[in-house]
């Protein structure tokens, strides 16, 4: 006897959007999450344009969109000052589902998923942490857990979905977590009031000592996500999150102009460290779904629309095996490849380049000098412009043509429209 056909641990949403495919198709499902919702996460929080399909169709974009804001493009800066602006609507030819993305906070955006997910037929259980994942005969059968009371119990299940995050527990119960030695940077994620000259782009602003997104996420917030190397957490640990944070922008001349007199929202959170994979997503009886399924690097800031696509591609592997498929959870890391595989390879190219400030700054001003390519790299970080096409343009050798037709001068910088 089960306590449900599929249990999910984590009920963000890489956790939210598997359960609500599967209940839509009458599998019992059951969602465990150590947190009661809503609650706040340790996130750069945009949306592509193409993870408001997974919105519409899980019913809740009409209530989300309000409750955000729309981005049009990115605008992204180098150490060197040159900035380089992408529009997710351009010549290209590729659009979006919509012609915007979303910037919402991990509050809002979280429980209108979770509700969702409880909408179609999953059961949700709050306040319980999974402490241990049981398997027998070689395969995931049962978690270990002390739920909302207090009491450690065992929940029973066909099949075990993974989707507790960076850390997953799931992942290392089951052998199959590994850290990568590069990049490993830590975040630190907080919200202002009053930041000046916030408009309708998501920024991405890469200094020698870090990068930093910067967004509007409605209602006159501001979300701030800064990345630095593991180097400075000793130095984050000692000085406290928030006054590390205030001291770096306020060591950025063109930040600190807009940060003056800018007040927090709430205290910030701190995440990392990052560039964690798996040896596959999936295990006999489970399989692992968005961050615990890999996670390399925030800077293209697209882990919500991965984790959304992810759960769909887990639900469909997990039906499959339900019915009797005997290779749908193998096929799973197949499936996932080719999804993500082109995405994951311009990730790496851009964690190169954060890496490397003369290499930002050449790859910075090729973009402010070609602004097809500009908004080919918008719509691939949009996740509706194949990352194929990107890459079979010669980006890296396009790029340093076009700085290097330029000059050695940056020229100079051009501010996104406000």
């Amino acid at each position: 006897m089960t306590d449900a056909d599929v249990v999910v641990v984590g009920g963000g949403p890489a956790g939210a959007s598997t359960a609500f495919q599967l209940a839509r198709r009458g599998v019992d499902t059951l969602v465990l999450d150590r947190s009661r919702f809503p609650r706040g996460k340790a996130c750069a929080e945009c949306l592509s344009p193409q993870a408001s399909r997974i919105l519409q169709d899980m019913g809740v974009l009409d209530a989300l969109t309000p409750a955000g804001a729309r981005m049009s493009g990115i605008e992204v800066r180098s150490p060197d000052g040159t900035t380089a602006r992408g529009d997710y609507v351009a010549s290209h030819g590729f659009r979006g589902f919509r012609d915007w993305g979303l910037s919402i906070r991990r509050e809002i955006l979280d429980h209108a998923l979770l509700e969702s997910a409880t909408g179609a037929g999953a059961r949700v259980e709050q306040g319980a942490r999974v402490t241990d994942v049981v398997r027998d005969g070689g395969a995931a059968s049962r978690v270990r857990i002390f739920d909302a009371s207090g009491r450690e119990r065992m929940v029973r299940a066909r099949l075990v979905v993974g989707a507790d995050g960076l850390r997953s527990l799931v992942a290392r119960r089951l052998g199959l977590a590994r850290s990568a030695a590069w990049p490993r940077r830590i975040a630190i994620v907080a919200h202002y009031r009053g930041v000046r000259g916030v408009g309708n782009l998501v920024e991405l602003h890469v200094e020698r000592t870090g990068f930093v997104g910067i967004a509007d996420v409605g209602r006159s917030v501001t979300t701030v996500a800064a990345v630095f190397t593991m180097r400075r957490a000793p130095e984050i640990s000692a000085a406290g999150a928030a006054h590390f944070l205030g001291g770096w922008l306020a060591g950025i001349p063109h930040l600190a102009s807009r940060f003056r007199g800018a007040t927090p929202d709430d205290a910030p959170r701190v995440t990392g460290p990052f560039a964690s994979h798996v040896r596959r997503a999936w295990a006999a009886g489970a399989l692992l779904v968005g961050d615990a399924a890999d996670f390399f690097d925030p800077f293209t800031g697209e882990g919500v629309y991965a984790a959304l696509r992810g759960g769909e591609l887990a639900a469909s592997a997990a039906f499959a095996a339900l019915g009797g498929e005997r290779d749908a959870l193998a096929s799973y890391d197949a499936e996932r490849r080719r999804e993500f595989g082109g995405k994951w390879l311009v990730e790496k190219l851009v964690g190169v380049g954060v890496a490397n400030p003369w290499l930002m700054n050449r790859a910075v001003r090729g973009l402010s000098l070609d602004r097809e390519l500009a908004d080919l790299v918008a719509g691939v970080t949009g996740d509706f412009v194949p990352a194929g096409r990107l890459l079979r343009l010669g980006v890296l050798p396009r790029l340093f043509l076009a700085a290097r037709g330029a000059g050695h001068a940056a020229p100079a910088a051009t501010p996104a429209t406000r």
